[in-house]
């Protein structure tokens, strides 16, 4: 199945990932620092959470998976070290692919200096629709906290040609600012700028070979919980892709 290849490919790149990064996790340090700069062994630890959410439409890159309906979302997650691995779930309803997404990832985050990057793989599988979607997705970012409050960061995403004769580019830019608390919230405020564009494929971002997305938004946290309004556009004309405001709550465990 070919659900069952792509989880071997993202499993593959994933040890790949780790190869790479193995005498840094052996010796206890990110890229970027000498061996005096290193952490103490010890200080390593497996952590992981579980996340339950959910939002008044699945918005993917400025376009909706979810017929514009509320869609019930959740994850789990693990990180050692730099290494990071999860799987994300959400029910969807278009294009076919219906009903559910299943996503699994993973990748390393190494540090050089202030900049933390972000290096993995994304398998993007639709279990209930004959594989017909299924595709895996590479990226690499960058981030920093450019002032105090202000964090910015860019990722490049890559999709290669699977069985279809399209190669995928997106490039996307985001900007997060932390707000002062307020009671008992802790706000911030970030936004999303996005390019993608297909090569091969004619018209297939809803009869576009490329497009741009934004996304705005506050974010308001509660202790574990989480609070989002996002506005989202994008410069497609179709009524999936049209201009929206997004609800979405979530709960982190432990």
């Amino acid at each position: 199945m070919k659900s069952t290849r792509l989880v071997s490919t993202v499993g593959a790149s994933a040890v790949a990932l780790m190869a790479m990064t193995g005498v840094a996790l052996a010796d206890g340090y990110e890229m970027g620092y000498s061996t005096k700069d290193a952490p103490a062994p010890e200080g390593r630890k497996l952590e992981w959470s579980v996340t339950l959410g959910a939002t008044s439409d699945y918005v993917f890159r400025g376009l909706s998976f979810n017929d514009e309906d509320p869609a019930a979302q959740g994850s789990i997650d693990m990180s050692y070290g730099i290494f990071y691995a999860g799987v994300w779930a959400s029910n969807i309803d278009g294009a076919g692919f219906e009903p559910y997404e299943l996503d699994v990832y993973a990748g390393i985050k190494p540090t050089l200096g202030k900049v933390e990057f972000d290096f993995g793989v994304l398998g993007y599988l639709y279990p209930a629709a004959d594989d017909a979607g299924d595709y895996v997705e590479f990226k690499a970012g960058a981030s920093t906290e450019l002032f105090k409050g202000l964090s910015g960061g860019v990722t490049y995403f890559y999709v290669p040609d699977q069985d279809n004769s399209v190669e995928i580019h997106t490039v996307e830019g985001s900007l997060s600012y932390g707000l002062p608390q307020m009671g008992i919230f802790s706000p911030s405020i970030s936004g999303l700028v996005g390019y993608s564009d297909a090569e091969g494929g004619s018209g297939f971002f809803l009869g576009e070979d490329d497009y741009t997305y934004w996304n705005a938004g506050l974010t308001l946290g509660v202790d574990k919980f989480s609070i989002d309004l996002r506005y989202w556009d994008t410069d497609i004309d179709d009524g999936t892709a049209d201009e929206r405001f997004v609800a979405s709550v979530s709960v982190s465990l432990p």
